[in-house]
């Protein structure tokens, strides 16, 4: 073979080569705002992230940063990411809405998803779970169960998310206990294990004998099994070690669906920029088993709305519903629009105190 023959299969193996290294991968990055043992939140993102090696195998790479506070580390941590080749970034939190609008400016060439926020770029998406709809059957239960009438609400942040949470939950109690009252503490965080404790403590000492939580770890399941005949349930994650007693049912976060569907998008070229707002319907909310503890006939009735919920058959804010402030909202039988829903900043009438500013 002459030099020239010899430099011209050595250029195209290098070609062939460099070309298969380019295409080896696709790199997808995590941020998470708790540890993955969490045992609710985040333990579910890392759950579906796990789902999106065992999907694509090789032809993945993950890599997550755990424990990211919110606010200008996370935009370190993004930043990181994008420099190290991440084609496409989830992150995981509220919080991380700003930040991530900020580096996907820098980097437009990266795909962002951002969970539970509202702004979006041509390279960021926003996803969330209709968690109100698994709330109404929390609440049916937790009405049904109650028998000091007071059921207490550990919220982590006062934004549209969490508020629409207790108001479908409070629906859905009064709905089959007229005499029902939420006690609602603010934890100001979304995974604090010793604040959820004591913020769990005290709705006990005020006499909840159910604890509803919008916050990530399993700290109010263990102290309301201290406590002793108090109901919970489970917060992101079935947190299942505490069934029968005190966790009776839960709300499951399932993302694996949506994360290997976004992930294919990227690697198939069809990724663009939308918003997912999807509910028990399509999976993306699961409702845990129920346990013995649960009457048969209240489980038989919060299955029943389980159904219909997913046929889309009932919708869990539907009037006739007032605001706090005895003005009116739904008339009879109108449901709630999604931009109102969206940008919920007012509790249900009935409700007691006010929401922090």
């Amino acid at each position: 073979m002459t030099f020239t023959k010899l430099m011209a299969t050595a250029a195209l193996t290098l070609g062939l080569a460099t070309g298969a290294f380019a295409q080896e991968k696709t790199k997808v990055g995590f941020v998470y705002v708790g540890p993955v043992g969490d045992g609710g939140w985040t333990y579910e993102h890392n759950q579906a992230r796990l789902a999106l090696e065992e999907e694509f195998g090789d032809q993945v790479e993950t890599v997550f940063v755990e424990s990211v506070a919110e606010g200008p580390d996370s935009e370190r941590v993004m930043t990181q990411m994008a420099l190290d080749g991440a084609d496409l970034i989830f992150t995981t939190s509220f919080g991380y809405m700003d930040p991530t609008i900020n580096v996907a400016a820098k980097f437009p060439d990266v795909k962002f998803e951002h969970a539970t926020g509202y702004k979006r770029a041509d390279n960021v998406s926003t996803y969330s779970a209709r968690f109100y709809e698994g709330r109404a059957i929390q609440g049916h239960i937790a009405g049904s169960m109650t028998e000091s009438n007071i059921i207490g609400y550990i919220g982590s942040f006062p934004i549209p998310e969490v508020i629409r949470g207790i108001n479908s939950a409070y629906i859905h109690a009064k709905k089959v206990n007229p005499d029902v009252e939420f006690k609602i503490i603010w934890a100001y965080t979304w995974f604090d294990p010793a604040k959820e404790a004591d913020a769990a403590k005290v709705l006990i000492e005020q006499g909840a004998d159910v604890i509803l939580q919008h916050t990530d770890s399993t700290a109010p399941q263990a102290a309301a099994q201290e406590a002793g005949d108090v109901i919970t349930f489970g917060q992101a994650s079935d947190m299942i070690q505490y069934a029968p007693m005190p966790r009776v049912s839960s709300i499951i976060d399932d993302w694996a669906p949506y994360y290997i569907a976004r992930t294919k998008a990227v690697m198939d070229g069809t990724w663009t920029s939308t918003d997912t707002w999807d509910g028990i319907g399509p999976g993306m909310v699961g409702i845990g088993e129920i346990s013995d503890a649960v009457p048969a006939e209240v489980k038989a009735e919060a299955l029943a709305m389980k159904d219909a919920i997913a046929s889309g058959e009932y919708h869990p804010f539907t009037g006739p519903l007032k605001k706090q402030d005895g003005s009116d909202w739904l008339a009879e039988g109108e449901t709630a629009d999604d931009g109102t829903l969206a940008g919920m900043n007012f509790y249900i009438e009935g409700l007691t105190g006010e929401i922090p500013q």
